[in-house]
């Protein structure tokens, strides 16, 4: 442990532990060479300071470690007042005791310095001579003055010695005042300091106690004043309304119950109510109309009783506003009869509210808000209305009241957004017909018509609408078996009608095909499913290439790429026999060389005729071009005595041309 961490009390009991040391050291000295030496601190070279002549013992390392304690920060905090005091008294009266046997020890070591007494000679008893008496009695007077001189050497030797050791006593006491000074100068210091310390911690705590006195006192009073206030307003509002109480949109802020009763009475006889009704309207109904009268009853003392003296402060903030029917009264007939007059409740001028819904808009479904309409609701109207009477309120507002007839849904209906999800589902397809060169596109455009939400917001799918929607795309570009313009050969246009040759669409194959491309969300361009194929779609359905038969005039012409590349007469269905070749379009179905034709057959198992060509080409069933030899003559009026069974008959020649220029599927045109 350095000096700085040492306390006090601790170099003390060193320095006494040095004494005791010394003065062991001095008494082993005296008992080895006789000599005894007072014990002395070590010089540290510098003068000592002197004290009554005498020197003063250097302290200065203990005045340098007990400064250094005092600036160093103490390992423990200094023990408690009493403890402190009991220390010091106990090390004062140690260092008491210890100069005590100090010197006590130096008087023992004197008392055995000093030479042993000399006995006394014994006188001579022998009276034989005088000589030897005088001998004797010169011996004694020499004995005598040398006792004398050894007394008074002694004596001085003993003066000297006493001098010395009051000399001693006088150092010993001088150091142990030293040291004491020493200590107490630390001590007083020290005391100084927490004395200092001590009366500034007694007047800051006498000023810290006075002013906490003092606030204490003035939040008393503070509180005294509030409890006051607080109880005599809670008493108050015992009898009275609240602060900002407002009953029935009447004002009746810290009034009593008869003041209030008294202000309901004054207004009762200008009573009205004002209906406000949708779109800003406004109707009356007048309370002399209806005899209405105030009668007084226990409602507001009851309001009174109910209320919380105590819990007045919260009306500051939390503005009682009471609705309660009071005590009024009226003829129930003659508001009936306001009522009926009133002019919302005229049906005419009623209109229904619209549930929210959910509606196409920019290519997808969104949800339209709900409508509220001006249709009466007279159950509720005629309770509101009763209510606001007995309530005694000034107005009644039809649309906050629900006096309309609400819809059902309302825009965040969870119905009404599932809904517009749902059918928003079937909007991702695209489907794009090809009626080259037109195009029919089904779009979320096109879907949208045929997706249903009923009124419970239920979603369907109109099948019916698909069909429909697929029968205008026929009516549109069907053209088997339709009536349809055509330009002849001759430059002529005539309507031809009839005939399996052309467009027509399989609605039921195509309703199937579109609803899956709905479906899977397709994207897809496409020809829809035909029953049956034209050549082109447009102005004709034949294309450039056909076979002609103008059956009036009696002529065949093949056109290939819009040019007449064949043409001859011909002879066709004899008409007066019930065979006349039938109008209409038609393609080839097939050729074939060499072929018996054969009417039909009869009974007996024979055909009606059976006749051997050597080119085939059918295309209305058994109707078809072949090579007549048996003709003597083609064209002219030669078909209405020697027509044919329907077929058309051809020069071998032009029929073997023809075989060579016609395909299967290619157009035949018959007309008039």
């Amino acid at each position: 442990m350095s000096s700085r961490d040492k306390r006090p009390e601790d170099i003390i009991e060193e320095s006494i532990k040095r004494s005791f040391e010394d003065l062991n050291q001095s008494k082993s000295r005296k008992e080895t060479d006789g000599s005894y030496d007072i014990p002395r601190k070590k010089s540290s070279g510098k003068k000592t300071p002197q004290r009554n002549g005498q020197p003063r013992r250097d302290n200065q390392a203990q005045r340098e470690n007990s400064s250094r304690e005092e600036k160093s920060p103490r390992k423990a905090s200094r023990q408690s007042g009493e403890k402190e005091a009991s220390s010091k008294g106990g090390s004062k009266e140690r260092r008491s005791e210890d100069a005590s046997a100090k010197a006590l020890s130096r008087r023992e070591a004197r008392e055995e310095n000093r030479p042993p007494k000399r006995k006394a000679r014994k006188k001579n008893s022998n009276p034989s001579s005088v000589s030897s008496d005088r001998d004797v009695s010169g011996m004694r007077r020499q004995e005598a003055r040398e006792d004398v001189s050894d007394k008074r050497r002694k004596k001085k030797a003993y003066s000297e010695d006493k001098l010395r050791d009051r000399e001693s006593e006088k150092l010993d006491e001088t150091e142990r005042v030293n040291d004491m000074d020493d200590f107490d100068d630390f001590d007083d210091r020290d005391e100084d300091k927490m004395s200092r310390r001590g009366r500034r911690k007694k007047k800051d705590k006498n000023k810290s106690k006075k002013a906490k006195k003092a606030a204490l006192i003035a939040v008393g009073s503070v509180a005294g004043v509030l409890l006051a206030v607080y109880i005599g307003f809670a008493m108050y509002f015992n009898s009275h309304f609240m602060f900002f109480t407002e009953i029935n949109g009447t004002d009746c802020s810290m009034k009593s119950v008869d003041q209030v009763e008294d202000e309901m009475k004054k207004k009762v006889g200008d009573y009205t109510l004002t209906l406000k009704e949708s779109g800003g309207g406004t109707e009356t109904i007048v309370g002399s109309d209806i005899s209405i009268q105030y009668v007084p009853g226990g409602k507001l003392d009851e309001i009174v009783k109910e209320q919380n003296g105590f819990l007045w402060p919260k009306s500051l903030w939390d503005h009682p506003k009471i609705e309660t029917e009071i005590g009024v009264q009226y003829d129930e007939a003659a508001l009936g009869a306001s009522i009926a007059a009133l002019g919302c409740m005229n049906p005419e001028a009623q209109t229904p509210s619209v549930d929210a819904h959910p509606e196409f808009q920019e290519g997808q479904f969104v949800v339209v808000p709900e409508v509220v309409g001006t249709q009466i609701n007279s159950e509720v109207f005629n309770a509101k209305v009763a209510e606001a009477i007995n309530g005694f309120q000034p107005t009644l507002d039809l649309s906050e009241t629900g006096c309309y007839a609400l819809p059902r849904f309302v825009s965040d209906s969870p119905e009404v957004t599932a809904a517009a999800a749902a059918m928003n589902s079937y909007l991702g397809a695209n489907i794009t017909y090809d009626f080259n060169p037109n195009t029919e596109v089904v779009d979320s455009s096109v879907i949208s018509q045929w997706v249903r939400v009923d009124g419970e917001m239920n979603v369907t799918f109109d099948e019916e609408a698909v069909r429909g929607y697929i029968q205008t795309l026929a009516d549109k570009y069907n053209t088997k078996g339709v009536p349809r313009p055509f330009t002849t050969a001759s430059g002529n246009v005539v309507t031809v009608e009839g005939g399996g040759f052309g467009w027509r669409i399989d609605q039921e194959a195509e309703f199937g095909a579109l609803l899956a491309n709905i479906q899977n969300a397709e994207t897809v361009t496409r020809e829809p499913n035909y029953s049956s194929r034209g050549i082109s779609h447009g102005g004709t359905d034949v294309g450039s290439t056909y076979a002609e038969v103008d059956l009036t005039n009696q002529r065949m012409y093949f056109i290939k790429d819009g040019q007449v590349v064949l043409q001859s007469d011909c002879v066709t269905g004899n008409p007066n026999k019930g065979h006349a070749t039938p109008q209409g379009y038609y393609s080839l179905a097939w050729k074939q060389k060499n072929r018996t034709l054969r009417g039909e057959k009869q009974p007996d198992g024979t055909y009606e005729y059976e006749t051997p060509v050597a080119f085939w080409m059918p295309f209305n069933g058994g109707i078809g071009f072949h090579d007549a030899t048996w003709q003597s003559s083609f064209g002219g009026r030669r078909y209405q005595t020697h027509g044919s069974h329907g077929c058309v008959n051809l020069p071998y020649s032009i029929a073997q041309q023809l075989y060579d220029l016609m395909y299967d599927g290619v157009p035949v045109i018959c007309h008039y």
